[in-house]
């Protein structure tokens, strides 16, 4: 049963890891259940990007940077509150988010290598990403173990099961007086 979360104006939260791990839904899940706009981070990068990624060449920092800075816009855009779904891989990735829009929480999706490998490649020629990348993803992965407002759940949870778990952490902080 999903927790019973107001819907708060305002707050912004970024569903992060790996390719595979389920981002989008767990997004989507999230934006629909707080009334919030849904942002899908792939949207937004740029052609030369995608065509790597398809290529299976890994993005740099540099190739990124024009990305996150697309995606802190458009945080910025979404007042009335925001999910988006964002790799958001390495530490100074989500710095960025989060001067962009302070506050911003991240709930952060744990996966195996093996899982995310049989994720990614079951949904080939469905997404551009190239399943030869999944592995320079987690050797870019700082996780965020220890930074302030991270929640950190398991990938191979059930939707419903992972939704639950961070609405009913955004109440609990919520209700401890950190809004989200």
């Amino acid at each position: 049963m999903m927790p019973d979360v107001k819907r708060s104006a305002g707050g912004a939260l970024v569903v992060m890891g790996v390719s595979g791990c389920g981002k989008t839904s767990l997004a989507e899940a999230l934006a629909a259940a707080l009334g919030w706009t849904m942002v899908e981070g792939d949207a937004f990068h740029s052609a030369e990007n995608r065509a790597r990624m398809q290529a299976g060449i890994a993005l740099t920092d540099d190739d990124r940077l024009g990305w996150l800075e697309a995606l802190g816009r458009e945080l910025q855009r979404h007042p009335e509150g925001a999910v988006l779904s964002c790799s958001a891989l390495k530490r100074s990735y989500r710095e960025r988010l989060r001067a962009a829009r302070p506050g911003v929480r991240f709930v952060f999706l744990a996966i195996s290598p093996a899982l995310a490998q049989q994720r990614v490649q079951a949904r080939a020629g469905q997404h551009f990403f190239n399943p030869g990348l999944v592995a320079s993803q987690f050797q870019t992965l700082e996780p965020p173990l220890g930074e302030p407002g991270v929640l950190c759940l398991e990938a191979s949870w059930s939707l419903p099961e992972l939704r639950d778990a961070a609405l009913g952490w955004i109440a609990s902080t919520a209700a401890e007086g950190h809004p989200l």
